[in-house]
């Protein structure tokens, strides 16, 4: 079974048998349906079915005949709010499955940004319409996390914050000049990151590290889309799934300045979320891509 689907709610699935008649049912009774064809003009479809607001899973396979659904793969979804990246994504196709990963450089989290790509369908058909196609405009970003916890604030004054998102905007601009070939960036960069480890040398061993470090994204594991984030805590509400009754936490997380939806089971998470605070814990990477109208 889907690692992920506890994170939607499903936490009480604890067999495949249980799984196979919640994934026949969707195929039987899709909320959505969408329809494709692949290069080699087989049909291609995406079944889906929500669960609560915003979260729901999807099944992905191919019509073998007119009623005949020969399922793929599935996998539990959670569509994220707003805009979180405007950066240009390249889509890549998984060698295993017809699933997609979108990569994109984005200078705020100084990391390559992978995430697992929801909306095939639409891109498949955008890709393939030769005249008057749409042209993707932005991302919204979201996350599945199987644990976290919550982690109080760090306490600033105003003038602490204004120079922080100084601090982080200078160094958006000195790595794209730096992806565009500035050498002087480059040493600006290097000399940077040797005086923030100095800083933190002295700092740890008399500080706590979450005293130190206020927020951070990192890849995790061997999964490319999986990372482990800390990030401040915007806002958050609960959703509930409408056939296991679990509860969910959605919370909206800012980690480096990149702003998006995190979906976590209410047991999975430790501690009372508030505005504020901190979120760690570990995410997969999900999202969609924008086009113009």
């Amino acid at each position: 079974m889907h690692n992920y689907l506890r994170s939607i709610g499903f936490k009480s699935i604890k067999n495949k048998r249980e799984m196979d008649c919640l994934i026949n049912d969707i195929v039987k009774n899709p909320d959505n349906k969408m329809i494709t064809e692949d290069d080699y003009g087989n049909v291609f479809a995406e079944l889906s079915r929500e669960f609560g607001q915003y979260i729901g899973i999807a099944v992905r396979g191919e019509y073998v005949d007119e009623k005949d659904f020969l399922v793929d793969y599935y996998y539990p979804y959670f569509i994220g709010s707003g805009v979180t990246t405007e950066e240009k994504v390249e889509i890549e196709k998984r060698t295993d499955r017809e699933a997609y990963a979108g990569v994109c450089d984005e200078m705020r989290i100084g990391v390559t940004l992978i995430f697992y790509l929801q909306n095939v369908i639409e891109y498949l058909q955008e890709a393939r319409t030769k005249s008057g196609r749409r042209f993707p405009i932005n991302t919204t970003i979201s996350a599945l996390s199987t644990g976290g916890k919550v982690v109080l604030p760090i306490y600033k004054n105003e003038s602490q914050i204004k120079t922080s998102e100084k601090l982080s905007s200078d160094r958006s601009h000195l790595m794209e000049a730096a992806r565009e070939g500035d050498e002087e960036a480059m040493e600006s960069l290097t000399l940077e990151d040797i005086d923030t480890y100095s800083m933190i040398s002295r700092r740890i061993m008399r500080e706590d590290i979450l005293s130190i470090v206020d927020t951070y994204f990192m890849p995790y594991g061997i999964e490319s889309d999986q990372y482990s984030i800390m990030g401040e805590i915007l806002d958050f509400y609960k959703v509930e799934n409408s056939q296991t009754r679990e509860k969910c936490y959605v919370l909206t997380i800012n980690c480096n300045q990149l702003i998006f939806d995190v979906c976590i089971n209410q047991e999975d998470l430790l501690g009372e979320p508030a505005p504020g605070r901190r979120f760690k814990g570990v995410i997969w990477m999900q999202g969609q891509i924008n086009y113009n109208i």
